[in-house]
């Protein structure tokens, strides 16, 4: 399906960047957009290649803008190839590359060579996140501007957070000449201590260490005093807990140039997760219980919470969804749970997880779009990506609401597949993803 035209005709066409919503068919030019026509009664020749999108929902391509490649250094979990291809079946288009790699993005040969091998290795675009610090040791700065001109569009330690506050205040002000967002990591590592999971009833129960979750409060209340001061652009990355959002919205309200993302299974999942019964609490504990591909950092939280970032997604608070996509091998999950690595396969599960949030009608369709579309594309300052307007790439996802799929190992294109989601069903699903105007993804039940 390589064709220089391609109409994707009779479909829900969403685009919150233009705030279109309406049945119509969507025009293809070698990569770009051309035309959107509402209501189409149109006809086309046989130059043009017609995907049906009757009763399917035709949305802009998705962005990721936290997603672990794992390459370069630990290739066995994750590779450019690989990871591009989980994400064009989750209906990705553009993702980021965090800099845990090994060697870390924190000069610019490393972040040419990722730049340069995605554009041969990998299917979807790959946008560089560089380290704030040399090595990410959290010490001495990397050389910003450097990384800029390379073509970052941000700076993270990722899991490492920048516990010097006086480096962090470095980094932000260099960060407002190069006007790209600092995301910093929400963790006081001190407070969390040994901590495996949430602290609180079910850590309890499992005699497992609880991390608090004012380790992440605290450490968002740090950047966010810092970045007033300064007037720096701060992105707040996968936020979990009910505190951490209520002080968010205190400093927007405020006017402070800060924005923030939330994950998938920090919105649909919690806790008893962990016991290994997909959310139901177990009578007894049994061998089933210690997921260990339920342990993430920041760890999932309480019901409560995940109610409140369904919330504050819906409200605009928190701007966007973000997958923080951590590819891990069988070893490093099949072990303890103290053990096991944290970190959650989320790419290919990431719209259907979410879009339960609208069947539950906690959130609306259109702004579960604008938040993996043009709202990180606005944050980020991406040219012509995140909508569907005259002009724009022709990255186009094609989704049916009413299919039904399960969660199947076998079936993960990523090279790794630890999510407690596995066996699980789900609610609409990803038929066609379309990068720079071709089909690079198409679901094996789907015919054209």
């Amino acid at each position: 399906m390589k064709s220089k035209k391609l109409v994707i005709k009779d479909g829900n066409i969403i685009d919150p960047s233009s705030r279109t919503n309406c049945i119509g068919d969507l025009i293809i030019k070698n990569n770009l957009i051309i035309d959107v026509i509402p209501n189409s009664n149109q006809t086309y020749s046989d130059e043009y290649e017609i995907i049906n999108a009757k009763n399917m929902i035709v949305s802009p391509g998705f962005i990721d803008a936290h997603t672990h490649l794992r390459d370069p250094g630990q290739e066995w979990k994750e590779t450019i190839s690989t990871g591009s291809k989980s994400a064009a079946k989750g209906g990705f288009t553009t993702i980021t590359s965090m800099p845990n790699t090994i060697p870390a993005l924190d000069n610019a040969n490393i972040v040419n060579d990722l730049v340069n091998r995605s554009k041969t290795d990998a299917i979807v675009r790959i946008l560089p996140i560089g380290s704030i610090t040399i090595g990410q040791k959290g010490a001495n700065l990397s050389p910003m501007n450097e990384l800029a001109e390379a073509g970052v569009i941000g700076f993270s330690d990722d899991g490492n957070p920048v516990s010097d506050s006086n480096i962090m205040k470095q980094a932000l002000t260099y960060s407002v000449d190069l006007d790209l967002p600092v995301i910093n990591h929400a963790e006081d590592k001190k407070i969390v201590g040994k901590g495996l999971m949430n602290e609180g009833i079910v850590s309890n129960r499992l005699g497992l260490f609880g991390a608090d979750s004012s380790a992440e409060t605290v450490m968002i209340a740090r950047d966010l005093i810092l970045a007033e001061n300064i007037g720096a652009k701060l992105h707040i990355p996968h936020i979990s807990s009910s505190s951490s959002l209520h002080l968010l919205e205190i400093y927007k309200n405020m006017g402070l140039n800060v924005t923030a993302e939330v994950t998938p299974h920090h919105l649909t999942l919690n806790e008893n997760w962990v016991y290994g019964k997909k959310g139901e609490v177990p009578d007894y504990i049994d061998n089933e219980s210690y997921d260990t591909n339920a342990k993430v950092n920041p760890p999932l939280r309480t019901i409560s919470d995940a109610n409140d970032m369904a919330k504050g997604l819906s409200d605009g608070i928190i701007d966007i969804i973000a997958t923080d996509h951590a590819p891990h091998s069988d070893i490093e999950k099949q072990c303890s749970f103290a053990d096991a690595a944290h970190g959650i396969n989320v790419l290919e599960t990431a719209f259907s997880s979410v879009f339960d949030l609208y069947l539950k009608k906690s959130i609306s369709m259109d702004r579960i779009i604008e938040s993996l579309t043009s709202r990180p594309a606005e944050i980020f300052k991406l040219s012509k990506v995140g909508g569907l307007k005259k002009g724009y790439y022709a990255d186009v996802v094609v989704i049916d609401p009413k299919a039904k799929w399960k969660v199947e190992q076998h079936k993960f294109l990523s090279k790794s597949s630890n999510t407690p989601l596995l066996d699980t069903n789900m609610n609409g699903k990803i038929l066609i993803t379309i990068y720079d105007g071709k089909v690079i993804y198409k679901d094996e039940n789907y015919n054209v």
